[in-house]
């Protein structure tokens, strides 16, 4: 394994860390979101819309979004290798206050 194996390990398709992390019942949903624009994400400071489903979300990154009805504010902890049981999904972020 190479450097630039490692790098793309730890980031991952918003859309689909969006259905990993359970957020979304399938991917495609997750994508139509993304491409709506209403995600916010902060990394290194820097705050940006995500406006395509195949920007990638690294470890660190905060991701600002509402779901119905609700404001949801998670830092992305793990990029995940599956879509898995919502205990492991719950394990690739935290919320943020």
């Amino acid at each position: 394994m190479t450097a630039h194996d490692d790098a793309i390990n730890d980031a991952v398709r918003a859309d689909v860390w969006l259905w990993r992390a359970r957020f979304f019942k399938t991917r495609s949903l997750a994508a139509k979101f993304v491409d709506e624009g209403r995600i916010r994400l902060t990394r290194a400071g820097t705050e940006s819309r995500i406006d395509k489903p195949s920007r990638t979300v690294k470890p660190g990154d905060v991701l600002v979004f509402g779901l119905a009805g609700r404001l949801i504010a998670v830092r992305v902890l793990d990029c995940g290798e599956r879509r898995g049981p919502a205990t492991e999904a719950r394990g690739l972020y935290e919320a943020v206050e």
